[in-house]
């Protein structure tokens, strides 16, 4: 099935929306548009080399602007190419072919402007229409599965790039972060072993009180109160921590401490270190996973499956 697109003139010249004049000619059938094997076929005579050329469209996948593309590159004598609907009004070049196809459309080519009436097609069965989704869904996965390669190459590159950016951001923040811990690790050593010094002292202080200045009945109960005074101190820790006087618990506790509040004096964004982390390990479990079907020559939708 085929059918003459007819071209006509006007008394004046005609002007699209951009306000480009395109004169018309006599009807003639330099272009036409046919079926074959299900694919629109359209075929126009080249201004420049007077030559009828056909473009076999792909209506699922080819755009206007794409359609466009071929025809100049066909003839590079032509200057504009343009497609627009039968009140005027441009047709986008992301358009696709098959929405394009269901309506009339005006072709203008330099300075000649195509009057387009797509042929009809016959409306499908509903057993019919299955099918062909069916071979749309099957074509789709064909070319998912012939250009997951490209995909995952040029995928894997952005990670890499992304990656090389994440490092770069988090290499002064990683040396600042160095620094801060250092001081802080070294003031809760020193808070230690002042704390171990202050235990030592109290023991000495209590043996000498009890050996040669007082006697055990009169030490007996200050050691008591002092071991009671201990007790509810460990239990007010408890109440203001929720957790058990611990001591590599309290040493990280007290390590946390020094080190936001060094952190806070150096102006370290700790929020925007661990949000890099985060971005950054996230990347590079996505480039992990993304290598893995380019050994195993699996497409990308069958590592979520497994996932």
């Amino acid at each position: 099935m085929a059918i003459h697109v007819g071209l006509w003139r006007h008394a004046g010249a005609c002007r699209g929306r951009e306000g480009a004049p395109y004169s018309s000619l006599v009807p003639s059938d330099e272009v036409t548009i046919n079926y074959r094997h299900g694919l629109p076929v359209i075929t126009l005579v080249l201004p420049t080399r007077r030559e009828r050329c056909q473009f076999t469209v792909k209506p699922v996948v080819t755009t206007v602007g794409a359609f466009l593309q071929d025809v100049q590159r066909e003839d590079k004598g032509i200057e504009r190419a343009e497609v627009f609907a039968t009140d005027g009004s441009k047709v986008s070049d992301a358009m696709l072919m098959e929405v394009l196809l269901m309506n009339d459309f005006k072709l203008v080519i330099n300075n000649t402007a195509y009057s387009v009436s797509p042929p009809v097609k016959a409306k499908l069965s509903s057993e019919h229409a299955t099918e062909m989704e069916d071979i749309k869904s099957l074509v789709h996965r064909l070319f998912v599965a012939l250009h997951v390669e490209d995909h995952q190459i040029r995928k894997e590159r952005e990670l890499l790039q992304k990656l090389d950016h994440l490092k770069g951001e988090l290499l002064p923040l990683e040396q600042m972060k160095a620094r801060i811990m250092d001081s802080a690790d070294a003031k809760t050593s020193r808070l230690l072993w002042v704390g171990l010094a202050l235990m030592s002292t109290q023991g000495g202080a209590l043996a000498w009180l009890t050996w040669w200045v007082y006697s055990w009945d009169i030490m007996e109960p200050v050691t008591y109160f002092i071991t009671y005074g201990s007790a509810m101190a460990f239990y007010a820790y408890f109440i203001l921590t929720k957790q058990d006087y611990i001591y590599p618990h309290a040493k990280d506790r007290q390590f946390l401490h020094y080190f936001y509040r060094k952190s806070k004096k150096q102006r370290f964004n700790v929020e925007r270190y661990n949000k890099l982390k985060d971005d950054l390990a996230e990347a590079e479990e996505s480039l992990r996973r993304l290598r893995q079907p380019l050994h195993l020559r699996l497409p990308i939708q069958e590592i979520s499956d497994k996932d």
